[in-house]
């Protein structure tokens, strides 16, 4: 049988959005939420502006995209297109099932993984000071914490996922209802390295690539080692601060949100045995920090793409650190290497597309661009399997619509 186009995007994107083990329903938790019924159409849509004679039209397709929600994948949706080809702006859904209050396009989301892009231009800057060496190990920088199986992981391999460390043993469990009973455990950012750099390395570090969190999170305590402050603070400082992004922040522990938000909520198993919808909103996310744990909305990640891809944020020849890609294979595929430091490539309607996904329970989230910037992506979707083994069909269509099919 053959793949089609679409299935191989779906399995090319979903690699960058788990920032945790995809698991399924299994046994019963508190508190369930009737299913979606309402049905709300796209708002605070703006026709495309100052779109070039070669500009796609993004709205019909986006617009499309995200009407009719919530439905069964999705509860809410907000995206915002800009670049020189033209912008477009809309949201739909609901700010929560109870209420059925139209869904806020100012609100506040989970971004997930979209946090590595933070961290990585963070130690980008940070070795563009020379208080990072790229070519240095991670052990040299925390000889207490690395052992000597890992001796030779660099803070490159950390970034773009060459360096064979596996991820940690959470001892959670392996249903999604029993990540929700430790919704509110803290992980240590230490605790989570120690336990996977106990075992075994996947393989021998710089010859292959699997895309897991364990990097980031030893690389933010790189950050914390170099400078002497916290993780937080140096994001704050070096990026959130200068380009005004006033509504992005890392909650550390914190697991109820600051400011507005859209609900979130995932498919569980209920108490009666049957399947349905938990307000997944407020959930801890130590087990992501460096890795995972951003709060932001479309407007911040928005502005955070163009000021990236411009050259604004990461400075000289170490922005191509972002832009390219280490010559090995995927770990479990066998394809080409498809992630950075900080980004993953994809090829879709006939040219290369930089960005990166996340994922949190409830929430899905992305950064995209064109290298030249001529098109930008970001969206946040209220999705309820946002954690599944495949991507989000809200999410997908997105990128279909606004790129373009796999060449």
């Amino acid at each position: 049988m053959r793949t089609s186009p679409r299935t191989l995007l779906a399995a090319a994107l979903v690699l960058g959005v788990a920032t945790g083990p995809a698991l399924t329903p299994a046994v019963a938790a508190p508190r369930a939420v009737a299913a979606p019924s309402a049905v709300a159409a796209p708002s605070a849509v703006a026709a495309p502006t100052g779109a070039a004679s070669t500009a796609r039209p993004a709205s019909p397709d986006l617009s499309a995209v995200i009407a009719g929600l919530p439905r069964a994948d999705a509860t809410a949706a907000l995206v915002r297109v800009g670049g020189s080809e033209g912008a477009w702006r809309g949201s739909s859904g609901v700010h929560d099932l109870v209420s059925g209050a139209p869904a806020d396009p100012a609100a506040r989301f989970r971004a997930g993984s979209v946090t590595k892009v933070f961290t990585a231009a963070t130690v980008l800057q940070l070795a563009s000071e020379r208080r990072i060496d790229l070519d240095r190990t991670a052990r040299s920088y925390l000889p207490e914490l690395i052992p000597g199986r890992y001796a030779t992981v660099t803070v490159r391999q950390l970034l773009n996922h060459t360096h064979g460390i596996p991820a940690p043993g959470l001892a959670v469990g392996d249903t999604v209802e029993e990540w929700y009973a430790h919704r509110f455990d803290v992980h240590s950012p230490e605790d989570m390295v120690r336990s996977a750099t106990a075992k075994p390395r996947e393989f021998r570090p710089g010859t292959k690539q699997h895309y897991l969190n364990i990097g980031y999170t030893i690389a933010g305590l790189i950050v914390e080692r170099v400078t002497g402050d916290s993780y937080e603070h140096q994001v704050e400082r070096r990026i959130l601060r200068p380009l005004g992004l006033r509504d992005t922040y890392l909650p550390g522990e914190a697991a109820e949100f600051v400011g507005p938000y859209n609900h979130g909520y995932q498919t569980m198993r209920l108490d009666d045995g049957t399947t349905g919808l938990r307000d997944v909103s407020v959930w801890g996310v130590t087990d992501g920090w460096a890795a995972g744990d951003l709060v932001s909305t479309t407007a911040d990640l928005e502005r955070f793409t163009r000021a990236l891809f411009a050259g604004r944020v990461v400075r000289g020849p170490l922005l191509e650190e972002m832009f390219t890609l280490p010559k090995v294979a995927d770990l479990k595929s066998g394809d080409p290497a498809a992630y950075s430091a900080g980004l993953s490539m994809k090829r879709l309607g006939g040219r290369e597309v930089w960005g990166k996904t996340g994922g949190r329970w409830g929430y899905n989230a992305a950064i995209a661009s064109t290298r030249d910037g001529a098109r930008t992506l970001v969206y946040s979707v209220n999705s309820t399997d946002a954690k599944g083994q495949d991507m989000n069909p809200t999410a997908l269509n997105l990128m279909v619509a606004a790129y373009g099919l796999p060449d």
